[in-house]
């Protein structure tokens, strides 16, 4: 129990940093720590089956807890974005000679 309430822990951690870099205005951070707090609860989700019925009504509970803070920051995290291609601009001046 302690290693599955560790995991849960540690999720809730990610997600408090997750929200700390938001507040200061990190996103990079902040997707970086939604992911590791994902990957934690992935794990609490892989082992599932094998817990038992007492683990699962203390891991259950809080690991939902998580999860709804966990896509609360995410909704947070601006989107990314790139840039488009574009053509290249004309120059007027390219086809000048120079002044002498």
């Amino acid at each position: 129990m302690d290693e599955l309430l560790k995991l849960a822990a540690d999720a809730g951690h990610e997600v408090s940093l997750a929200e700390a870099a938001l507040e200061d205005d990190a996103p990079a951070a902040a997707r970086e720590a939604l992911d590791r707090a994902a990957d934690a609860l992935a794990a609490l989700r892989a082992r599932w089956p094998s817990m038992t019925t007492p683990e699962r009504g203390v891991i259950g509970p809080a690991a939902a807890a998580v999860r709804q803070r966990l896509d609360a920051a995410a909704a947070r995290v601006p989107a990314r974005r790139t840039l488009s291609e574009g053509g290249a601009e004309a120059d007027p001046e390219q086809d000048l000679a120079p002044d002498t």
